[in-house]
């Protein structure tokens, strides 16, 4: 089964020169894909197999529709998506190819969080793993395949699927415009169809610090509106300790019994005080 790469960009090339080294050092995709949110046009490497960029020209951080159209431009039986941010291990396309070909599901790798300063000219796996943080909330195994405990664990950041069980789960939704709870929404979507959130252990993708929120202030807008598309669709809120972060703001009301009502907007020295220092890792 053939394999196509597919990564986002949106002013991040400096990223998507480390995601492309990591590439370079894996067994070889048949093909990578760039879906240019921004309109970089820098060169991209010879990596030995065929790079090609595909341009969207839509406002904001329109991720669903992103991966959407890198599935259209991607021609392999199976999509390994990565965000840009990742840097993957040298098995990680090989391993997760193996996965989807013998499972059929969204099947997740694990991540490892890199502090700021962790990638630098000359670096190396063994080193990034010795800085690498897991995240407590996901626990992988250590070889094989096994089901998530819930849909909601499935995330974007590093995932595979065959292409033919994307077409059939409907791909990303659109309707969610910008950041938050459109991969969320696809693993509920694909639970009901009969494809599974799976994790797979034995390989692992490298997430490089850039700067962040915590609460993610600066998608304040586009978190809100995805939850109620996300509430209406499914009966629950998803993002919701963000949810409640934005409450003991007082950005939205506590009690969302009756919806997701906004009280304002987050200040500039709120987004700022958020920001997640250098040093931690998530």
């Amino acid at each position: 089964m053939s394999v196509s790469v597919v990564t986002l960009n949106k002013g991040r090339g400096h990223h998507l020169a480390r995601l492309l080294e990591g590439l370079g050092r894996c067994a070889p995709p048949d093909e990578a894909v760039v879906v240019e949110m921004g309109g970089d046009t820098a060169p991209l490497p010879d990596l030995g197999f065929p790079i090609r960029r595909t341009h969207l020209s839509l406002d904001g951080l329109p991720l669903a529709a992103a991966r959407n159209a890198g599935r259209r431009a991607a021609s392999g039986d199976i999509l390994v998506y990565l965000d840009v941010d990742c840097i993957p291990s040298a098995g990680l396309v090989s391993g997760l190819a193996a996965a989807v070909s013998g499972h059929d599901g969204l099947i997740c790798c694990e991540i490892r969080y890199l502090p700021g300063g962790a990638v630098a000219d000359g670096w190396t796996e063994a080193g990034l793993d010795r800085v690498g943080h897991r995240h407590p909330a996901r626990l992988f195994p250590e070889a094989g395949v096994i089901p998530a405990p819930q849909p909601g664990l499935f995330w974007s950041l590093a995932f595979a699927v065959r292409a033919a069980t994307y077409d059939r789960v409907g791909g990303f939704d659109e309707g969610f415009t910008g950041y938050g709870a459109e991969d969320t929404d696809l693993a509920f979507r694909a639970e009901r169809a009969g494809v599974p959130v799976l994790f797979a252990g034995g390989m692992h993708a490298f997430h490089q610090h850039h700067l962040s929120c915590d609460p993610p202030l600066q998608h304040f807008s586009d978190i809100v509106a995805n939850a109620r598309r996300f509430h209406d669709r499914h009966g629950i809120w998803p993002m919701d300790g963000w949810l409640d972060a934005f409450a003991e703001l007082g950005l939205v009301e506590a009690d969302r019994g009756g919806g997701l009502t906004v009280l304002r907007q987050p200040t500039e020295a709120e987004i700022a005080a958020a920001q997640v220092p250098a040093h931690r890792p998530f």
